[in-house]
């Protein structure tokens, strides 16, 4: 070997690209994503760890500090009974956030397995498509109150005031809102089970359910995972609106939304009341939202590939 030979550069090896490396990249691109998970990890830090940090008591009352306006005391003012706006609206927080996730899971977790076994198993798309369309059918605001009203009071004997409520409000919008991401799932289930690695597993003799898990799903979290970003801010839309029309939770336990239906009556005096949880709402279903979009964008191949 010559010393030219030996002295030639190496070339260099392709850096190892992998698919989550690229959503991430993709992902990081799109300012608006980036902005949302700011805010949306920000306001989730804040309702997690900021009672630890702000250390007043939510239900706390004080008749002599009522209806005061901001303060360094009382930096979001206090309600008509001396109660901390601020402290109120952080424990709210951690429950709105907690039934919009939760909500949010139990949806996707139905609408998936629709989805999956509507788009692989031809016998069962009828009678699973017509189940999805009569849940579509159904106005869904009415059954909710329908369905409160019914089973509330049995809840609540059984598991307490507060999660026989948090249970009940959970399992009624996870019931009725996975139809669209059935609908979604399916479509693409329909797409990748006539692609040749599925059929190449399915003419070796693999189990349909060995197919499913280990071909169909992973190939479909990227609209599940768009869909749960919508999940999440729908769901904390639909408690919000249940909770100000007193039918959510005890009036002494906060949400977001039951702090809009107490403070309604105060606006003219009080505005922080209805300014606060309001603006705390809106600007997590925003930021959930952009979030989606950025999820949808770094998971669609024509885009990240650009």
């Amino acid at each position: 070997m010559t010393d030219a030979t030996a002295s030639a550069p190496v070339a260099a090896a392709p850096a190892h690209r992998s698919l989550w490396a690229d959503v991430w990249r993709q992902f990081r691109a799109h300012r608006g994503a980036m902005i949302g998970a700011g805010v949306f990890g920000f306001i989730l830090l804040a309702v997690i760890f900021g009672p630890m940090l702000w250390t007043i008591d939510p239900g706390e009352t004080n008749l002599r500090a009522r209806n005061q306006p901001m303060s360094w005391a009382h930096p979001f003012g206090t309600d008509n009974v001396g109660r901390d706006m601020l402290a109120q609206v952080l424990a709210g927080g951690r429950v709105s956030l907690a039934v919009g996730i939760t909500a949010m899971a139990v949806s996707m977790l139905i609408g998936a397995a629709i989805g999956v076994l509507a788009g692989y198993f031809r016998r069962l798309d009828g009678p699973l498509m017509r189940l999805t369309e009569l849940f579509l059918a159904l106005p869904i605001l009415p059954l909710l109150l329908v369905a409160i009203l019914l089973f509330r009071d049995t809840l609540r004997a059984n598991f307490g005031p507060e999660a026989g409520v948090f249970l009940l409000i959970v399992l009624i919008i996870g019931i009725t809102s996975w139809m669209q991401t059935a609908r979604i799932v399916r479509g693409e289930v329909q797409t990748l089970k006539e692609r040749e690695f599925v059929l190449a597993a399915q003419s070796i003799g693999t189990k349909e359910g060995r197919v499913i898990t280990r071909h169909i799903l992973p190939n479909v979290l990227s609209p599940i995972m768009v869909s749960a970003t919508i999940g999440i801010a729908a769901a904390i839309i639909t408690e919000s609106t249940l909770s100000f029309l007193g039918l959510g939770f005890p009036p002494d336990f906060p949400t977001w939304g039951r702090l809009l239906f107490d403070g309604k009556d105060f606006m003219t005096r009080s505005p922080g009341r209805v300014i606060w949880p309001g603006l705390f709402i809106s600007l997590t279903v925003l930021s959930v939202n952009f979030i989606g979009d950025g999820l949808r964008d770094a998971m669609d191949p024509r885009i990240r590939g650009r």
